[in-house]
């Protein structure tokens, strides 16, 4: 029996902060894959190697973890005064379906080079030498955010010496800027800085819920059992404590207006984050390195795709700055407590600082920007081959 061959698609394998994904040019994706619907998740879900039984993505680009099973494509932006449009999919491991709901804070970082390396940016706007301001406009929020990509000799510069903790290697610094991270909605949803809710198995527990960046249900470490300083084999090698973590944040999300029924967890596991906090502690992080309590503002841990994170989601770290920045929210208490611009916590893989910029206005919050950095990386360029009948 006679079987098709491949079909051929251009793409770039980019890592960008602490995780990596396949990005595409929209115009190269086969025809039918070009719209959102069946054609073009079939098509991804194939490329990542997705469901994956086995749990390895062994038969495609994933790296069967939530920050190695990602897509980006790009598109010369149809929003004024913007460079690029850039739409992210979280592709499920085990399951088939691929999570359009938010952004990945980290390949963020990989937008702006991506588009500048492939024509998406007006090529006026690149200097010879210095930074080129890459405006992104992030589709599946309907929000801008602002990468400063350094360039050298006309191109994108992606050695250096800035070190990301989660990251092995040094590279270059790359700056974000994610303006006014909490878009149309509110950035405390429910209106207040702490609430209290009901979980099977947690009993009643007080939490911050945040919009900003990604929406995030934040709780204190120690109603959870936990000291703050976890890493991951401490939590994912335990697989009923990670059931009753996703019933958690499913009953969070509710509590919090983003799902009407707790069920909708079952499909919608990249929104929102689950995250705890806790006050400044020792530990040593995964990479063995000695973490001081003297050198935190405080810990915080977070669950992506029914998993510990190794280190942190950036768009995370986008609702981590804001709720800092917002008196008597867990986050901000946890850090000390009073009015603050910048926070510095510390993760599995070691330590990040962010910075926001928020104010009261007429009895709501607003929050102006939040910016970090990150660095990024082409890991492989030219096509990735999938069977037909994917598109």
């Amino acid at each position: 029996m006679n079987f098709a061959a491949q079909l051929r698609i251009p793409a770039t394998y980019m890592r960008g902060g602490t995780s990596k994904g396949v990005f595409f040019r929209l115009e190269d994706l086969p025809e039918a894959a070009r719209v959102p619907g069946p054609a073009r998740d079939a098509l991804l879900l194939r490329v990542i190697g997705s469901p994956d039984p086995y749990g390895k993505h062994t038969d495609g680009m994933g790296g069967a973890t939530s920050s190695t099973s990602k897509t980006v494509i790009l598109a010369k932006s149809e929003q004024p005064d913007h460079d690029v449009d850039y739409l992210f999919g979280q592709v499920s491991i085990d399951q088939p379906f691929i999570d359009w709901s938010g952004n990945c804070g980290n390949l963020t970082a990989a937008v702006g080079s991506f588009a500048i390396a492939n024509g998406l940016v007006d090529p006026g706007r690149v200097p010879e030498n210095g930074v080129c301001e890459v405006r992104i406009w992030q589709a599946n929020i309907a929000q801008t955010i602002v990468a400063h990509v350094p360039i050298t000799a006309g191109a994108v510069q992606e050695t250096g010496d800035f070190e990301l903790d989660g990251v092995t290697f040094p590279a270059a610094e790359v700056g974000i800027d994610f303006l006014d991270p909490a878009g149309e909605g509110a950035v405390l949803p429910t209106g207040n800085p702490v609430d209290e809710f009901q979980a099977p198995g947690f009993g009643r527990l007080r939490a911050s819920f945040i919009n900003a960046g990604i929406p995030t249900v934040f709780v204190n470490a120690a109603d959870l059992g936990f000291g703050g300083v976890e890493l991951q084999s401490a939590i994912n090698e335990n697989p009923e404590l990670l059931a009753r973590l996703e019933v958690l944040r499913a009953h969070g999300a509710v509590a919090m207006g983003l799902f009407a029924h707790v069920d909708e967890g079952a499909s919608r596991q990249h929104t929102p984050k689950l995250a705890w906090v806790a006050p400044p502690a020792d530990y040593t992080a995964s990479s063995g390195k000695r973490i001081d309590a003297g050198e935190i503002d405080l810990n915080v841990r977070a669950m992506s795709m029914g998993k510990l994170h190794h280190a942190m989601m950036g768009t995370a770290a986008v609702a981590i700055a804001t709720a800092s920045a917002i008196p008597g929210t867990l986050v901000n208490l946890a850090a000390g407590g009073g009015e603050r611009d910048r926070v510095c916590f510390g993760h599995p893989s070691g330590t990040l600082t962010v910075g926001a910029s928020a104010r009261l206005e007429d009895g709501r919050w607003r929050v102006e920007r939040v910016r970090m950095s990150r660095s990024a990386r082409v890991l492989m360029e030219g096509w990735v081959r999938v069977p037909p009948g994917m598109s």
